[in-house]
């Protein structure tokens, strides 16, 4: 699975392709295949996002989750302070980086 990561433009906030926009939740985020470098051109050029890139995913019973760890954190925020990750009330979100 390959999908679409990038920063908002206003917020700074990490965000992920849809497949019709843009989502702060990787679970929401849509498999580009061939299409990322599409997507990117696109939704940069309208200034709806800046530094996307595609990387690697794997979908499974508990979502999407990135290959990469540097992504994985950029997914679900820090790795310190559980009470700042996007997931806070998530039971296994200590599992969920590594």
């Amino acid at each position: 699975m390959k999908i679409v990561t990038a920063n908002d433009l206003k917020s700074g906030a990490v965000i992920w392709w849809t497949g019709v926009g843009w989502s702060i939740d990787v679970d929401e985020a849509a498999d580009v295949g061939e299409d990322g470098a599409r997507v990117i051109a696109r939704e940069e050029g309208a200034q709806n996002a800046v530094s996307a890139y595609v990387i690697d995913a794997e979908k499974d019973g508990q979502g999407v989750r990135p290959a990469h760890i540097k992504e994985r954190i950029r997914a679900f925020g820090p790795t310190v302070r559980l009470d700042l990750t996007v997931k806070p009330a998530d039971a296994n979100a200590v599992n969920w980086v590594i």
